[in-house]
């Protein structure tokens, strides 16, 4: 199905951006009505500006401007230039799942080879099934409220859903890859994922865009469900084009004595959001949030953290750690929330941020916010400069300024990326890690 591109210059109203595209999105009915509510939202609040506290160091009507128009449906010319892009990620073993601007590629995913234990559709086809009462539903988002959720969901072109089964013990990760084709475009996309209780999964998100592709727009959205009992490594590498912009929304539910260890590394992309939500529902459950933001030249970028202890006996880790060159701008905020009836929670968070540059700036915010009594809870946030006398020591043995620089780069952001239980996956965070730092010189 092909997306009319929309004119979106600031001279022209925000309605108008969905009122050109509005009868070529999938779904009628109840999922059109869905859209229209979500498009109303957003439009009554805009884009995101420093007047709203969890957007104050992220204004996006200065450092964004405007949405850019949606992106058309990929040709065959684009669908090679995405095909180049991900082969050079040179992650094997994975069972991808491949987005092209926005549109799901079969030509360049695993589709016919997924494990018996893996259900698979695309979004677009979901919302296009009339007889499906339930597929509105998948474009409501009840855990959190924003403006760029609504906007996701009034402007989502395609997605995936998986259903993961019961017992399921996953010998291959599942490997959603977005891919950027279209210069000064959007890309909208939704994706859902449903764990089975008992089940053993890693999924990994990748951002990345091929050569023709400069100063576009990426909106993800993903929504998990993790079964209880179940154990979830979740990795996010965004590698976008140097001028482009992603604002993207991750909501976990966490089901009872389940395991989340989630990981996102931030290097790629002029202006970024990646905003989890994750609500602990299940009681003696334990998740684990870490994250690296790697950047230089005038890139900002922003991770924000809600954390919601629902229910009691469970745990919560927070480690992010932020490396700024030249004249970036690293954005952290955590916030942990302890509702009443979630006594014996135990929750720390600690951000470090190491600033290479005079004219870099990290603004980090941890929050606690507590209404229960019987509780383990703390948060740290330091920012400084690489140790002189431990640079001066590397140069004594035959390192370069920029040798011993890496090296003390890599040890501070290695405690975040150790987080990563699966190996290859570990790897793979390295290797983007390993290119941030060779770009450098």
């Amino acid at each position: 199905m092909n997306v009319a591109v929309a004119k979106t210059s600031s001279s022209q109203p925000l309605d108008e951006l969905f009122a050109v595209v509005r009868d070529r999105l999938p779904g009628l009915g109840k999922v059109a009505d869905a859209r229209q509510n979500a498009f109303d939202d957003f439009t009554r609040r805009g884009l995101p500006h420093r007047r709203i506290e969890e957007w104050k160091y992220t204004d996006l009507r200065a450092l964004l401007r405007e949405v850019a128009p949606l992106a058309p449906a990929p040709d065959q010319a684009a669908f090679a230039r995405a095909a180049k892009a991900v082969k050079a990620l040179s992650v094997e073993g994975t069972q991808k799942f491949v987005l092209v601007d926005g549109v799901f590629a079969p030509q360049l995913s695993d589709v016919g080879v997924l494990e018996k234990t893996i259900q698979f559709r695309t979004l677009r086809e979901i919302l296009e099934d009339v007889g499906n009462d339930t597929r509105a539903d998948l474009l409501q988002t009840r855990v959190a409220s924003d403006a760029m959720i609504s906007l996701n969901a009034a402007l989502a072109t395609d997605g995936v859903v998986i259903d993961v089964a019961d017992g399921a013990s996953l010998a291959r990760p599942i490997h959603i890859v977005h891919v950027a084709t279209a210069a000064g475009a959007s890309a909208v996309t939704r994706s859902l994922v449903k764990i089975g209780k008992d089940a053993h999964v890693t999924l990994i998100e990748s951002f990345i865009a091929a050569d023709s592709a400069k100063s576009y727009q990426a909106h993800d959205s993903i929504v998990i469900w993790i079964g209880d009992n179940t154990r979830l490594q979740h990795v996010r590498l965004m590698e976008d084009a140097r001028d482009a912009a992603n604002i993207s929304t991750a909501i976990f539910t966490v089901g009872a004595k389940a395991t989340l260890n989630t990981f996102n590394l931030t290097n790629g992309g002029q202006v970024s959001r990646y905003q989890a939500f994750i609500a602990v529902a299940g009681e003696h459950s334990r998740v684990e949030t870490n994250g690296v933001n790697l950047l230089n030249g005038t890139q900002h970028a922003d991770t924000t953290l809600f954390m919601d202890h629902a229910v009691p006996h469970c745990a919560s880790r927070e480690v992010f750690r932020a490396v700024l060159d030249d004249r970036a701008h690293s954005v952290f905020q955590g916030r942990i929330i302890v509702q009443p009836d979630a006594q014996k929670t135990d929750a720390k968070m600690m951000t470090r941020a190491l600033l290479l540059s005079d004219d870099a700036e990290a603004d980090n915010k941890p929050e606690l916010e507590i209404f229960a009594d019987d509780v383990t809870c703390g948060h740290g946030a330091t920012t400084g400069a690489l140790d002189e006398s431990l640079l001066f020591y590397l140069r004594a043995r035959g390192l370069t300024e920029r040798q011993a620089q890496a090296l003390l780069i890599t040890a501070f952001v290695g405690e975040a990326i150790e987080s990563i239980a699966d190996d290859n996956v570990r790897d793979v965070a390295i290797a983007a890690a390993e290119r941030w730092l060779a770009a450098r010189g």
